[in-house]
């Protein structure tokens, strides 16, 4: 713990508050996340999901700060009505950081790491009960304008969100045809669309693997596996063997 401790800077524990926020859905706790980031100077570190739809947004920062970005995310879960509690600690003991699961994100933050933008597009959020309503959701959206499916993401409580992204106009449109298709399929529970998303609120979101790059192999043109063809060995003759002819020079006197 003391080197744990010694590897951060000095205040960094000492002066930086944390903020908690707890809501009942997935679209709602990213919702309040991009609305306690844009109402102060805090980092979101992440959030919690501990089963039956209950998501918690973890900010830190300064104690001002925190407080006045707990106290937006809370009017923000509240209009949705989706709001369960949060909570603001002024100056966490340094082994409460250690056991949360925030400790990699932490890292990042107190290195100064740069964050950045996936894809400057706007965010949507269909969340339903039930699978089978949250793909036809999906399918509706995409077949419905010119959004990408980026991923879906579980809370348990049977809740699941699909994730779109695209232009602002765009994931607009598509949500609603997810929110039509859903309540005919299933239960719709939540919706959101994010206009303009903040580079950390991005990086805490969940990407499908085909939004990832992947490095593909390199084909060499030489086939290891092939033999080489033998060639045919050369006998040279031995050197001793080698008449050598001398010329012998003859040299003239000339007098004077």
């Amino acid at each position: 713990m003391e080197a744990y401790r010694k590897s951060r800077p000095r205040d960094y524990f000492q002066d930086s508050s944390l903020g908690l926020v707890s809501t009942l859905s997935f679209p709602a706790i990213v919702g309040t996340a991009d609305m306690m980031l844009k109402s102060a100077g805090v980092h979101l570190v992440g959030y919690e999901k501990i089963g039956n739809g209950h998501c918690t947004a973890i900010v830190r920062g300064g104690i001002a700060d925190v407080r006045l970005a707990v106290q937006s995310g809370e009017q923000t879960a509240k209009q949705f009505d989706q709001f369960i509690s949060s909570i603001v600690i002024p100056r966490p003991d340094p082994n409460l950081s250690v056991v949360l699961p925030i400790t990699s994100r932490l890292h990042e933050i107190a290195e100064g790491g740069r964050y950045s933008r996936l894809s400057n597009q706007a965010i949507g959020l269909v969340e339903t009960r039930g699978f089978p309503a949250m793909v036809g959701a999906a399918d509706a959206m995409l077949k419905s304008a010119d959004v990408q499916f980026a991923a879906y993401e579980k809370i348990g409580g049977s809740l699941c969100t699909a994730i779109i992204r695209g232009s602002v106009a765009n994931v607009a449109v598509a949500v609603e045809a997810g929110m039509y298709e859903a309540e005919r399929i299933g239960e719709l529970n939540a919706v959101m669309v994010i206009p303009r998303p903040l580079d950390e609120l991005e990086q805490t979101l969940p990407v499908a693997n085909c939004w990832v790059e992947q490095l593909q192999p390199i084909d060499l043109p030489v086939k290891i596996k092939e033999k080489a063809a033998e060639r045919e060995v050369l006998t040279l003759p031995d050197a001793t063997t080698i008449p050598v002819k001398i010329k012998e020079e003859s040299y003239e006197t000339y007098e004077t």
